[in-house]
């Protein structure tokens, strides 16, 4: 089927988000997904030529592209997060990714029966596993914190490195047979990381200045964080071949480590562009595939998939994590987890080209190997990486825990609530004494604003996947709304405003959507609530039946109690508000607050 240029572009767009709709909906990879599909439309169903619709213009996209995903992860990396695993990343960054390059080349020379020049260049083109991949895997498994920056470090860490070590491969390959070999690759090794290292640090540095000092308009500040990591990408690559992702990578990390630098509004916007490039990335990829190479690689490739995950990965984990604190359980989920991505393909592809216009060996292979590679690592972690970590209790719980931020006396009622459905609540509150009567009720807390720089460093949010904001004070509850939207989502952000942000009328009240959703009703507010417990009102709790059902509930209660949460049958607490969608039947447990029994 032949469709026209503009019919295919649309059609990929929409094509690789049904496939990341459909990888959501069943709680598998998006890759599985976007691959196949690519595989579908290009070599099975002849729809999609990738090369005859970009013609030259594929692979400098696709650079671009993913330049931007690992300038998008480098963004989220925090030399904090260090502290305790630097070392352990540094290894794996470098030992083990020497270890992984050795060894993986030894199975395809003698699995695939590569040359030993080609075997070197493959090994050093499947050694970065990648954050396109690793990230959503860590959302899914949730290994525990020190485990899961580990794994994020390297992934994000690894990808320019290994493009460098495929480059120098790459190199070797073509200078083998001279005698001056060896000092070509030092030498263009020292080229490639030093430019990098200059053009990445000091594009970092002066975009830093340029937000610190607000010298860019708001609106300005994200289209123009892109075009500068397409100038310093297409830079670096012109002044010296293949440095440009260790560039755009190192421009990130010193960007987003900056003191006085904001960078969370360029990283949503990053976050949402990434997104549509890898979908957009992989179909294209996939599409390129030849049917003849995926027959022709056969079932060998599953010996070299199998080397990777049982071989290659557990020994360059293991060797790199000599010494450190990490106990036997983490260091197995580490090497267990190791997928490969987007970059893999990328270099693939690159690669591939190249030796194919040379006459080599065996090249046409490389890219059909390198896929299969990429699915085998992906399908067997992703769909064991979880029961494995909850088998080795290196899981972390499901973050259905709250942070309530302030601590009056309605603020603490709640969390006692919370508590009692063994749930961990974080109460945080600038007030010294109401932080003082938390803490004698037995509450955990963080005395300090949680939206400040140091929050950032010191408060603990593993496990906690909501936010309930009860200041009392007027927009402060918003601050926090907002602030924490990223972080767990719309639909887990809650307001209770006090009376006097009740009272304020439409001209000087913020907009609802940028608000957290209401609790316990339209118009409930703190000073309601305290005048309950003022008057002795107390928390109950009330079992659903079949005789006793929610409407008997609301006939016989009516005005004398106030529902605050439900749970279902499966134990998931449901807070009131009122847009709620859900009503409770038999089984249900509602936690109201209703006045003391005479």
């Amino acid at each position: 089927m032949q469709l026209d240029n503009l019919t295919l572009l649309a059609g990929v767009g929409l094509l690789a988000a049904l496939a990341q709709w459909a990888a959501w909906r069943v709680r598998l990879p998006t890759i599985l997904f976007l691959l196949i599909s690519g595989m579908l439309i290009g070599p099975v169903a002849g729809i999609l030529d990738p090369d005859a619709l970009f013609g030259d213009l594929l692979f400098p996209l696709i650079s671009l592209s993913v330049a931007t995903i690992l300038f998008e992860g480098s963004l989220t990396l925090k030399y904090l997060e260090l502290r305790d695993i630097g070392r352990t990343v540094r290894n794996l960054v470098t030992i083990g990714a020497l270890c992984t390059w050795g060894i993986t080349s030894v199975i395809v020379h003698l699995v695939v029966g590569f040359d030993y020049d080609l075997a070197i260049l493959f090994g050093a083109m499947v050694v970065v596993t990648g954050p396109t991949v690793v990230v959503p895997m860590l959302r899914t498994v949730r290994p525990v914190k020190k485990v899961a920056n580990i794994l994020r470090w390297e992934g994000i860490v690894i990808d320019p490195i290994g493009a460098l070590l495929a480059v120098l491969a790459f190199d070797f390959y073509i200078t083998v047979r001279k005698v001056e070999a060896v000092e070509s690759i030092a030498a263009l090794f020292l080229v490639i990381v030093g430019v990098g290292v200059l053009l990445g640090v000091m594009a970092g540095y002066g975009l830093g200045i340029v937000l610190r000092r607000q010298w860019l308009p708001e609106y300005l500040r994200s289209p123009f964080t892109l075009l500068m990591v397409f100038v310093v990408f297409a830079l670096s690559e012109a002044i010296e071949h293949e440095s440009g992702w260790l560039a755009v990578t190192l421009f990130g990390l010193v960007l987003t480590n900056q003191k006085g630098v904001d960078v969370r509004d360029i990283l949503d916007f990053k976050e949402s562009l990434a997104v549509l490039l890898i979908g957009g990335l992989f179909i294209l990829l996939a599409a390129r595939i030849e049917l003849q190479g995926l027959v022709a690689v056969g079932w060998s490739s599953l010996l070299v998939v199998g080397g990777i995950i049982f071989i290659a990965r557990p020994l360059s984990v293991f060797i790199s994590t000599l010494g450190s604190d990490l106990k036997m359980k983490e260091k197995l989920l580490i090497a267990w987890i190791g997928p490969r991505g987007i970059v893999c393909a990328a270099v693939a592809a690159i690669f591939a080209i190249r030796l194919e216009t040379m006459g080599a060996k065996d090249a046409e292979l490389l890219v059909p190997l390198a896929f299969l590679i990429i699915i085998g690592t992906v399908v067997v972690q992703s769909l064991t990486a979880k029961p494995l970590a909850s088998l080795l209790g290196v899981r972390d719980p499901a973050p259905a825990g709250f942070l309530i931020v302030g601590g009056g006396r309605v603020a603490r009622m709640i969390a006692s609530i919370l508590v009692a459905q063994e749930l961990r609540v974080v109460l945080s509150d600038s007030d010294w004494n109401n932080i003082k009567r938390a803490r004698m009720e037995g509450l955990e807390t963080y005395f300090g604003n949680p939206i400040s720089e140091r929050a950032d460093r010191y408060l603990d949010l593993s496990g906690i996947g909501n936010l309930i904001s009860i200041t009392g004070q007027p927009n402060l509850d918003d601050l926090h709304s907002l602030y924490y939207r990223r972080e767990f989502g719309a639909q887990h952000i809650y307001e209770l405003p006090s009376a006097e942000e009740a009272a304020l009328n439409e001209p000087h009240r913020i907009a609802s959507q940028l608000r957290g959703r209401r609790l316990f009703g339209k118009d409930v507010t703190t000073d309601q609530l305290e005048t309950m417990l003022d008057n002795n009102w107390m928390i109950k709790t009330t079992e659903l039946t079949e005789e006793f059902d929610y409407e008997d509930y609301r006939e016989t209660y009516r005005d004398s109690s106030f529902v605050l949460f439900a749970t279902d049958t499966s134990g998931r607490l449901r807070a009131a508000t009122y847009q709620d969608d859900w009503e409770p039947t038999k089984g249900w447990h509602v936690i109201s607050l209703a006045p003391a029994e005479p």
